[in-house]
């Protein structure tokens, strides 16, 4: 069962392509700080714009120098070119396959269940569906979800509604081995405490070892430790959003010595105010910045 820190992890670029060497840095820095899998290919790691010759590469990477899962983005909002990512994955031996509620077209619940259903039965690796309706304009409903758990290969879900109360619909609809993952770092410790299993974090891009004890500490029940490293975390996490993700966190990364290069377009550099407020963060948790 997947469980714990899953860093959504933010890639590094030069002028003309991925920052191989800083990659493999951060995959390193992942390998010993306690996180239990990497994903790849996430919003946070500006999927949108990364080239089909460097997912290959960065996937080939992955599997050379990650020494714990790596969990693959392969959704769009065409379900026939998410099936052709899924397998390009599974081809390359990613260990599961994150695949994003189809964005823009809004489908219907019966069209999300008719996505998921068709991306299923066209690999076997293990499928987490990814909810965020603040990006995608869709909600992927409890019964929906319930629906596509029936398939062995569709194992768990990230959950970014920020609704506790459909979460709490949706591990109660599913299989016990059916996993919910937080999609929102400020909500790990409460989506845990109804029965969540982890985090597929932002903040750990920067704070690796303190979310992966938090994720402990609320899966051993050891809660008023996670409420205080939930505390500290929090003005460190909300920081990561004063601009859209992932503008902050990479360039926080930056700020903390990774050669993490530029953002891509649409994705432009912070205000300089904003710099400053992120500045004033990093050194609030203890960072040398």
């Amino acid at each position: 069962m997947l469980e714990g820190s899953i860093v959504a992890l933010s890639t590094p670029f030069t002028d003309d392509g991925v920052n191989e060497k800083t990659l493999i840095e951060l995959f390193e820095l992942h390998n010993h700080s306690g996180t239990s899998a990497v994903l790849i290919f996430g919003t946070t790691g500006e999927s949108p714009n990364i080239r089909e010759n460097e997912r290959k590469r960065m996937m080939e990477l992955a599997k050379e120098h990650l020494k714990i899962p790596v969990i693959a983005g392969a959704g769009t909002n065409s379900t026939e070119k998410t099936i052709k990512l899924a397998k390009e994955a599974e081809s390359f031996g990613m260990d599961y396959l994150l695949v994003i509620t189809p964005y823009y077209n809004k489908p219907t619940q019966e069209g999300l269940y008719r996505h998921f259903k068709a991306v299923a039965e066209e690999v076997s690796t293990p499928i987490i569906i990814y909810n965020v309706p603040g990006r995608t304009g869709v909600n992927i409903l409890p019964e929906t979800v319930a629906r596509l758990s029936e398939f062995n290969n569709i194992v768990g879900i990230k959950e970014a509604s920020g609704n506790l109360l459909q979460m709490t619909e949706i591990i109660s609809m599913t299989p016990s081995d059916f996993v919910l993952l937080s999609g929102d770092d400020m909500l790990t410790l409460p989506i845990i405490s109804i029965g969540g299993k982890g985090v597929i974090s932002v903040t750990a891009n920067i704070a690796p070892k303190e979310v992966a004890e938090l994720c402990k500490l609320a899966l051993s029940g050891r809660y008023e430790e996670a409420r205080k490293l939930h505390e500290r975390l929090y003005y460190l996490s909300k920081a990561m959003f004063i601009e859209t993700n992932p503008i902050p966190v990479k360039t926080a990364l930056s700020m903390l010595g990774y050669d993490m290069g530029p953002l891509r377009p649409p994705l432009c550099p912070m205000r300089e105010e904003n710099r400053e407020k992120l500045k004033k963060a990093l050194r609030n948790f203890g960072f040398n910045v």
